[in-house]
């Protein structure tokens, strides 16, 4: 996507953790980035080192409007700014606050997208999320918290699909609690999906929460309910390979 010369702020997906799951694009940007602005919490610092950034900005804890402030200061100086966010921009990555300010303020948006900590999570587990004969659809969700005031797990949860959890790392007992499907429907909590200490627990819906709490996971965490978890399911042949 050409600019031509205006300011534009480049919100690239970092990918799930592993440094080398960024994209292509995503890493020529990072590496030419003049200002990299991240979220020291959820980026891998790994990748983190790979820009040649002259300016590095730590957004953890910053308010909405320094952040963009800083970031519009720099495009409009003719920097090139680089916003990494952790997994999928588009995917609880609170990006659409941060461009329609930028955007009132004439400054471009460019997203790049990257690999989300579900794939990364699937990997992990060597599942396929949605599979023939078992689950014909995949539903991505997050508990109530301090910026949702009510979720719709319960009534998700008895359709039968899978579901990933995002968001919820600090509350598992309470998620499975709502969860409207049998005691024993398969469940996994993946870890850090992708990092170094990765994590991988198998259990059920009637278990996993409390694996999660021995295991002493409370934060960065996804939950994948349903059977195509079950490492021994039995699933229709694909139409791919008939």
């Amino acid at each position: 996507m050409q600019h031509a010369g205006e300011p534009v702020v480049f919100f690239v997906g970092a990918g799930p953790g592993d440094p080398d799951l960024i994209t292509v694009k995503g890493r020529a940007l990072l590496e030419t980035a003049e200002v990299l602005v991240f979220a020291g919490s959820l980026v891998n610092p790994a990748l983190v080192a790979q820009s040649n950034a002259s300016i590095r900005l730590d957004s953890w804890g910053m308010k909405l409007e320094d952040i963009v402030m800083e970031m519009e200061r720099h495009a409009k100086a003719g920097k090139k700014v680089v916003r990494l966010h952790s997994g999928d921009p588009s995917l609880f990555g609170a990006i659409v606050e941060q461009m329609t300010e930028l955007k009132h303020r004439g400054v471009a948006v460019e997203i790049v997208p990257g690999v989300s900590s579900l794939f990364a999570a699937a990997a992990a587990l060597q599942i396929e999320l949605i599979l023939n004969g078992i689950s014909d659809s995949l539903i991505i969700t997050r508990p109530a918290g301090k910026t949702l005031e009510k979720d719709h797990i319960t009534e998700l949860s008895g359709v039968g699909a899978t579901m990933a959890i995002f968001l919820g790392a600090d509350r598992f007992a309470e998620v499975t609690a709502k969860l409207d499907c049998p005691p024993d429907t398969p469940a996994a909590v993946v870890y850090h999906a992708s990092w170094d200490d990765q994590m991988v627990l198998r259990g059920t819906v009637a278990d996993i929460a409390q694996k999660a709490r021995d295991a002493g996971i409370g934060r960065t965490a996804l939950l994948i309910i349903g059977h195509v978890v079950d490492p021994d399911v039995q699933c229709r042949r694909s139409h791919l390979y008939s």
